[in-house]
């Protein structure tokens, strides 16, 4: 039998706000556990919410970038549930009346054979919501703490429709969704702090068949590695046990990195059982459309936007264009760094080279790189003047980055890497060679391409790689030829 997997994703996304939603607490990441939780976060009798305008502001921006529909009025809910970290007994969140109603997303998918293709995947809302704190377990044997720190943290819940259908859709739409939600400046995104997580809702049916399948949910998945993992055990799982005559039970599951599995935590709730009602000490959440334009004056270009802008503007290629749009920071980066140079291919193949392979084996940011934009734009000059060649470049930007020197011009003299462009000295150079080498040059006449690679090395050697790379290769080829 055919099978068809069907997957929603939940996706928990926390607002990079400087306090909570409903109190005044720091939302820092880090602290001591339980200094930052104030009266209103331990649910000490008396203590009332009070909602977070910056919050609201970064809800009606993610709902911009997603052409959705911002509500001009959305309600806050009690939803109940007993948990150690929970001290209310129930969570406010939203559902009846999401602060953000419909929108989508185009990802790209790639494919087992390395192509690609376009997806819209839509979604069904983004509701406000407190996150809960957090059980710590091993600290003191036998006993689990509960640390508030997180207890009240703004979190967006977006949710999508049922509509991808492998796991690579799925990791697709979630990269999307952490590069959206980064770029627009609504969350830092980090993974490992727990500030952008899944939900993943999978199924599976038989090919062809109209209704859905049970679904089981597998919870906070903090990394697009575990995302897929789980997902592709669970498609395994819930197939092998329908094949063998069993039964798919709907149940929330958490994924076993260690062992690569999907385990039961509980049997799924559905929302009946958290006996959701309008929280009476919260209002309305009115959002006037005036509201909504000024935030939308304030909104960035967006991600799709910038790509075909770099594209049009500065002559790259979609893939190029793909990796520099990826990250805003990076996108500024690029076009810091091409803003006065002539080759912006040039400037794209290097960011995407030097640069970030620099970036990735320090575990760095492109906010971090220890070399500016406008440093790697001056180096690129200097290559395209004929001041430096390739490996002339490297080393100008590995002394920057080790903090020998800042100054381009200035190391380019002291470490002696002004490339040698003088066309007597470089004929010089290649006559000693072709003299000391009259074996390769006999190599080269009858056929043997790979001699003239030779003698181009041995001038370079000669020049102590400082000869320009591209008159080399014409003088000599011009007196091979006579």
């Amino acid at each position: 039998m055919e099978w068809e997997v069907v997957i929603g994703l939940e996706t928990h996304v926390q607002l990079s706000t400087k306090s909570k939603i409903f109190s005044g607490a720091s939302a820092a990441f880090g602290a001591e556990p339980n200094t930052h939780a104030c009266p209103i976060d331990l649910a000490l009798p008396g203590c009332l919410p009070v909602l977070n305008r910056e919050a609201v502001e970064k809800a009606i921006r993610f709902g911009l970038a997603i052409n959705a529909k911002v509500a001009n009025r959305s309600v806050f809910d009690r939803k109940h549930y007993f948990y150690p970290d929970l001290p209310k007994a129930y969570q406010i969140s939203q559902f009846e009346h999401p602060v953000v109603i419909g929108g989508e997303l185009t990802i790209q998918v790639e494919n087992p054979d390395g192509t690609t293709y376009a997806k819209t995947v839509h979604l069904t809302r983004a509701h406000l919501e407190e996150d809960a704190g957090k059980s710590v377990h091993g600290i003191v044997h036998g006993k689990t703490g509960i640390d508030l720190n997180r207890a009240g943290t703004p979190l967006l819940e977006i949710v999508s429709e049922p509509e991808m259908r492998s796991s690579a859709e799925a990791v697709a739409y979630a990269r999307a969704l952490h590069e959206l939600v980064t770029w627009i400046g609504v969350s830092d995104g980090d993974m490992q702090k727990g500030n952008f997580r899944c939900d993943a809702n999978v199924s599976v049916r038989p090919k062809g068949q109209k209704e859905f399948g049970t679904r089981c949910e597998i919870k906070n998945l903090n990394s697009f590695k575990f995302l897929q993992a789980a997902i592709d055990y669970e498609v395994r799982r819930q197939i092998e046990l329908i094949s063998e005559g069993g039964k798919v039970v709907q149940a929330t599951r958490l994924y076993d990195p260690d062992n690569d599995e999907t385990r039961e935590m509980r049997t799924k709730e559905d929302s009946m059982d958290y006996r959701y009602f309008p929280d009476p000490d919260l209002q309305p959440l009115e959002i006037s459309d005036e509201w909504i334009d000024e935030v939308r004056a304030t909104m960035p270009e967006l991600p799709g936007a910038a790509l075909n802008r770099l594209i049009q503007e500065y002559g790259i290629n979609e893939a190029d264009a793909i990796q520099l749009t990826s990250h805003r920071p990076l996108t500024v980066y690029f076009e810091t760094a091409a803003a006065n140079v002539k080759d912006k291919k040039a400037v794209a193949n290097w960011i995407r080279g030097e640069v970030l392979a620099k970036l990735n084996a320090a575990e760095l940011t492109i906010e971090e790189s220890p070399v500016s934009a406008e440093q790697v734009g001056q180096i690129l000059n200097r290559m395209s003047d004929g001041t430096l060649n390739q490996k002339g470049a490297r080393t100008v930007f590995s002394a920057i980055w080790e903090k020998k020197g800042d100054n381009v011009d200035a190391l380019i003299e002291t470490l002696g890497l002004k490339q040698i462009s003088d066309t007597g000295a470089i004929e010089a150079a290649i006559d000693a060679v072709l003299a000391a080498n009259p074996k390769m040059v006999a190599e080269f006449k009858s056929g043997k391409e790979k001699a003239f690679n030779a003698l181009v090395g041995q001038t370079m050697r000669a020049t102590k790689g400082k000869a320009n790379p591209a008159q080399v290769n014409e003088i000599l080829r011009a007196k091979l030829a006579q």
